[in-house]
């Protein structure tokens, strides 16, 4: 297995364990929940950086990398509607965005015939990776008796419900926007796509 796809693979396996840190009652080890997340993270940049300059790219790469962010991006905003912070209507939409394209990219790359992301679409993963760093570091400030006593009224502020509503009305509604320009950009793979397996099915 190459370089990044081990990286691939080990971002995934620390996936859970950010979570179980996450949700122990322990101020400690939910600092380290923020430190393995970052980590998790970094090996995003590094595996992608690894694979260009020394060629390793592949099929099972293409499709495993972005399939692991959406794991680790998906479990933290999950744990955040667990911790009644964020609502969880909102998440699901973005689970049934991702699902779609993904299942769409995926029948793209096997086929070679690779769809770009677009510019639009990484300025949607950005944001919602810049509210989930947000509300994650904030929680886990939160928690700290020596920040939340010096710092109580500044952090209530930040994570008020309405602030945090905000922010993720604008994650959802790029998630939607981009999920139907991607539609819309490949709508012949769509309907090859439909034709192949639901055309098969209702001719049956």
């Amino acid at each position: 297995m190459s370089i990044p796809n081990s990286l691939t693979i080990f971002r995934i396996i620390l996936t859970p364990v950010f979570v179980i840190l996450l949700f122990d009652e322990s101020s400690f080890l939910k600092q380290i929940s923020l430190v393995v997340y970052i980590v998790a993270a970094l090996t995003d940049w590094y595996d992608g950086w690894v694979a260009r300059k020394y060629g390793y790219v592949s099929r099972w790469g293409k499709f495993l990398d972005p399939l692991a962010d959406k794991i680790l991006a998906l479990a933290a905003l999950f744990s955040f509607v667990y911790l009644n912070l964020i609502d969880a209507w909102m998440v699901w939409i973005i689970v049934v965005r991702d699902i779609i394209i993904t299942t769409l990219r995926s029948y793209a790359e096997w086929h070679d015939r690779p769809i770009v992301t677009s510019k639009t679409a990484q300025a949607k993963t950005f944001g919602e990776f810049i509210v989930i760093y947000y509300i994650l570091i904030l929680y886990v400030a939160s928690n700290i008796p020596v920040i939340k006593q010096d710092f109580r009224n500044w952090i209530e502020n930040l994570m008020h419900p309405q602030v945090l509503f905000g922010m993720m009305l604008l994650v959802t509604l790029s998630t939607i926007g981009t999920g139907v320009m991607y539609l819309f950009d490949n709508r012949k793979l769509l309907r090859e796509l439909y034709v192949r397996y639901f055309g098969a099915a209702e001719s049956n």
